[in-house]
């Protein structure tokens, strides 16, 4: 059955000063989430634009929006094949769990063309 459903849009550009400044993204980004130092500019920017759109899209389909969790402890990392995982920890985990129990799957997919990046997030309870 699904829990919620939430949708998020970022505007690329927006992270550009990000990026340029470690301590911006490290107050909202999980260490896992950095890009190699290699990335593009461009597509550091998409990085981070649709990962932040995931964090808000989960707190959208939780249905608190953010609130008693650190945004660091929801990121996204990628399985071998590429496929997003969004990965819920501390406090955040500790509110998915009271609200949808232990068996709760959480999935998101991420999309971004030169100027936005979106994310959905769905979260199931088993």
């Amino acid at each position: 059955m699904i829990f919620g459903i939430g949708c998020d849009i970022a505007d690329v550009s927006r992270f550009e000063k990000w990026v340029s400044d470690s301590n911006m993204y490290g107050r909202f980004f999980n260490p896992n989430e950095f890009p190699s130092d290699s990335m593009r500019l461009q597509r550091k920017c998409e990085h981070f634009a649709s990962r932040f759109a995931a964090k808000e899209a989960f707190s959208k389909a939780l249905g608190t929006g953010v609130r008693d969790f650190s945004l660091d402890e929801v990121w996204v990392r990628n399985t071998e094949l590429g496929k997003p995982e969004l990965v819920v920890e501390g406090k955040a985990l500790e509110i998915l769990e009271k609200m949808c129990g232990k068996d709760a799957c959480v999935h998101v997919s991420l999309s971004h063309e030169k100027k936005y990046a979106v994310a959905c997030v769905i979260i199931e309870v088993r």
